[in-house]
């Protein structure tokens, strides 16, 4: 760990999205700012590096999101994906909020794609995916002067310690914890301790510990910062078996957006929490290009032995479903993605973190998916947390910097 960094009347813990708006935030007020960042520069900028859309909500057609989606039926959305249980007044403040943020992002150097999109009325894609935003938010920051010092990790007991009037947590779950079982398909300095010292110390709980938002990844995916690209799509080609290789769902039954979190919550599920995805060469020839290479095999006996299955059970499996009948035959061996944590701090509208006995800290604030539960609680709406974390790091960002001027 590096010595402490010099005085700033701010400092933002964690250097992604919530952390970059949040210290631009909070200079732009009049403050002092650095930047605390776990990791080297090479990998800086949390999960934002790997995202490619942000959801924001505009009442006319803009060059980068055709329709309307009013702040009214994005505050709907959020009620509903958190079930009733999300901070209501969180959830009016991120819709109104967000409202802005398209060309709040742009005067900052971030470019959106206006051609060739994906048609959604929802959210905007970032020109050069994430990196490319990444890149652009820490030029912001370079121009204005703001500090950054890398590989700094901090715990609770050495934030009491540093110099500065107010500390805006943007330094995100617990997505990255080693006790974690799954693949965490971001940062690997997501490990949570900040937030588990904060709840140590009564800091009030959002969300529910142990509860996660899965995805189904390709089992040969690096432990940690695979990304979107892992993710593995077309089971409705093929036959899912699993690791007895027996077939354990409807391939078919969800299509929409929502397969992915199904498939990662359904396979982990599964006694053993890995599965194949199993095709013939029609199969293979409808799927999607994916990061690996299928395993490949003539016969079914031969997939058996390389995918370390019964094959009297996987010819089973083929010959019941009848969803894999021509040789050659191809496998992708899939097991359960971690996207995010779904256990944080909360906060107050003014993004200053609650404490478990009904105060409000004056100096200490939050932002981004530290506290992203106080808003979804275990739900997801795509494209949401990115508009958490900059709508809420502006707003610490600047509730910071409000308090360390008195």
């Amino acid at each position: 760990m590096r010595p402490p960094p010099s005085k700033a009347e701010v400092l933002v813990v964690g250097g992604g999205m919530a952390g970059l708006c949040a210290a631009i935030s909070a200079q732009k007020a009049g403050a002092t700012v650095r930047i605390l960042e776990a990791s080297p520069r090479h990998m800086r900028g949390g999960n934002l590096r790997h995202a490619r859309n942000i959801r924001i909500p505009h009442d006319g057609i803009s060059s980068y999101s055709p329709g309307i989606y009013p702040v009214e039926e994005f505050a709907r959305e959020l009620t509903e994906v958190s079930r009733g249980d999300g901070d209501a007044a969180l959830i009016d403040m991120l819709a109104s909020r967000a409202a802005d943020l398209g060309e709040w992002l742009a005067d900052q150097g971030v470019v959106f794609q206006t051609k060739h999109i994906p048609f959604s009325r929802r959210t905007a894609f970032f020109l050069g995916g994430g990196k490319a935003a990444t890149n652009a938010l820490y030029a912001r920051i370079e121009a204005l002067g703001i500090a950054v010092s890398y590989e700094t990790p901090w715990d609770i007991d050495t934030l009491c310690e540093l110099p500065s009037a107010a500390v805006v947590l943007c330094c995100g779950g617990d997505q990255a914890d080693a006790r974690q079982r799954f693949i965490n398909r971001g940062t690997p300095f997501n490990v949570g301790a900040p937030m588990e010292g904060l709840i140590r110390a009564g800091a009030a709980v959002a969300g529910v510990s142990g509860a996660v938002h899965l995805v189904a990844v390709d089992a040969r995916s690096p432990r940690h910062d695979g990304g979107i690209v892992t993710r593995i799509d077309g089971m409705q080609f093929g036959m899912m078996v699993d690791a007895q290789g027996r077939r354990f769902a409807d391939e078919t039954a969800i299509v929409g957006s929502r397969r992915y979190s199904i498939w990662g919550q359904t396979i982990a599920a599964l006694p053993v929490p890995s599965a194949t995805l199993v095709l013939d060469a029609g199969g293979m020839a409808a799927m999607p290009r994916l990061a690996f290479e299928p395993i490949r095999a003539a016969n079914l006996g031969e997939m058996a032995a390389l995918i370390e299955v019964d094959f009297a059970a996987l010819s089973c499996s083929a010959r019941q479903s009848g969803r894999v009948r021509k040789a050659p035959f191809f496998a992708y061996p899939v097991v359960s993605g971690l996207t995010f944590s779904c256990h944080g701090l909360r906060v107050d509208t003014r993004a200053r973190v609650k404490m478990g006995d009904g105060s409000v800290s004056k100096n200490l604030f939050a932002a981004g998916a530290i506290m992203a539960p106080a808003v979804l609680h275990i739900g997801y709406l795509s494209g949401t947390a990115l508009t958490i974390s900059a709508v809420f790091g502006r707003i610490a960002g600047e509730e910071a910097a409000r308090h360390a001027l008195g």
